[in-house]
């Protein structure tokens, strides 16, 4: 299992895409999940002029740029064809989707709505030759929100074109026992794009009970049977990239982490991750 470990940009956002790059290089990870979207690293209305700056600048750090996150749901959203095009031109080949609104009561009309609108972005993937990535992602406001509805999104689609983006995190949050893992054998042969978080439940005052509410947290304190989903990866002879999400700012997470903090606390996801790794090897 080649496995390509790579560090999701977005937590790294106040730094110049350079100073990001000298960061994550530090850490140990082999390249990164750069962000090419609204707010992001590489804006989409400038895609054509920065991506190949921002390449440069994490190719000198000697990284690899094998994947990158963007807002796109459907072919006609603006710019579209400019950043799968500019994907292409750097040789950027596995690319993130956004995600579909799902509206309660509008479950059915939401899943036949982004079943129409991947139509149109196979087609735009397979003449720019890229993989476009849908990621599972827990809450009921996402039509990604469960991936065996993803599963039915996929079916009968070429994965080298349209394909799982798997996040075990987002999965045991919304099957935290035998559901992620049917999910993840549901999806395996589709899965292109792997992200690594992590996930527990805390529980805040409510009327007329406790509501549980679900926060990221470090890798060694969540829900997720991490040896199982990489020997699992390693039984598909998965070999593309892993995105450490790091996503520790904010209410989300367990602590509202200070941008050293969040850089120390990744550096041991990425140590727990890797140890991980080798010693499914070894066994």
């Amino acid at each position: 299992m080649a496995l390509t470990f790579v560090m999701f940009t977005k937590m790294l956002q106040e730094f110049s895409i350079a100073e990001a790059a000298r960061r994550i290089k530090a850490l140990g990870f082999d390249g990164v999940d750069l962000t090419v979207r609204p707010g992001g690293h590489v804006l989409p209305e400038k895609v054509e002029k920065d991506l190949p700056v921002a390449v440069a600048a994490i190719h000198a750090e000697g990284l690899t740029i094998p994947m990158m996150s963007t807002a796109i749901t459907r072919a006609t959203d603006p710019h579209v064809e400019a950043i799968l095009d500019a994907a292409a031109r750097q040789d950027i080949r596995r690319i993130k989707l956004g995600y579909w609104n799902a509206q309660k009561g509008k479950l059915r009309e939401a899943i036949d709505n982004a079943r129409t609108a991947l139509d149109g972005l196979e087609r735009l993937a397979e003449s720019r030759q890229v993989t476009l990535g849908i990621h599972n992602h827990s809450g009921p406001g996402y039509v990604n929100c469960q991936p065996a509805i993803i599963a039915t999104l996929l079916r009968d689609r070429n994965p080298k074109y349209v394909a799982s983006y798997f996040d075990p995190g987002h999965a045991a949050v919304e099957g935290g026992s035998g559901g992620w893992r049917q999910n993840l054998e549901l999806l395996g042969p589709q899965i292109r794009l792997v992200a690594v978080k992590d996930f527990a439940w805390k529980s805040v005052p409510g009327n007329p009970k406790k509501v549980w509410q679900a926060e990221q947290v470090p890798l060694v304190d969540g829900l997720v049977a991490w040896s199982e989903v990489f020997a699992a990866l390693d039984g598909l002879h998965y070999d593309g990239p892993v995105s450490l999400h790091s996503e520790y700012k904010g209410a989300h997470s367990w602590r509202d982490l200070t941008t050293p903090e969040l850089i120390e606390q990744t550096a041991a996801d990425l140590a727990f991750v890797k140890r991980l790794v080798s010693n499914s090897r070894a066994g």
